[in-house]
């Protein structure tokens, strides 16, 4: 099973249980202190509250590499930096923009949200949804802009960068940008 079956199949646990499934136990945490983290796909999702990657994918300790920022936004430093670690580093073959339905960060891009530490957030989602109205197609065209950042930056042989939507009401994640 390659990276992007593991979170489709993580997701599906996830969707159809009431409990956590990831493996956070004792004996997981030693290996992974004594072994160090061995991720299989690196996340960038959103700060919403909501969105919690390991727990939607039913991933565990030092499974997932997740990089968290408002409306998921890809920038040159701290986001492309941290996924270019994920790659190079640990060895992630798979980048997965992982954006959700009700995303604020988005609701704020289309009424006019202007507070200046925000901003520069806010004008990347602007540029990213253009005049689109409806808040889930404006948090897909955002989540194709952050895929389009990375795939045009991280050019490394067999890594393959996706989207994905999160619906926080149902639970399901739609892959989008295969």
């Amino acid at each position: 099973m390659d990276a992007l079956d593991w979170l489709r199949e993580g997701n599906r646990r996830y969707v159809e249980t009431s409990h956590f499934s990831g493996d956070i136990s004792p004996e997981r945490r030693e290996d992974a202190f004594g072994k160090g983290q061995h991720p299989y796909v690196a996340i960038v999702s959103c700060s919403d509250s909501r969105v919690i990657p390991e727990v939607i994918f039913s991933a565990g300790i030092g499974e997932l590499f997740v990089i968290r920022t408002a409306g998921n936004i890809v920038d040159d430093i701290n986001t492309l930096g941290s996924l270019e670690y994920a790659v190079g580093h640990m060895g992630c073959n798979l980048i997965v923009v992982l954006g959700h339905t009700c995303c604020g960060a988005i609701a704020e891009a289309m009424a006019g949200f202007n507070e200046p530490h925000a901003l520069e957030i806010i004008n990347h989602i602007r540029d990213a949804i253009g005049d689109e109205s409806d808040p889930t197609e404006a948090s897909k065209l955002n989540i194709h802009r952050s895929v389009r950042v990375i795939k045009d930056d991280i050019s490394k042989d067999g890594v393959m960068v996706v989207g994905a939507l999160y619906d926080i009401k149902t639970g399901v994640v739609e892959f989008t940008d295969i």
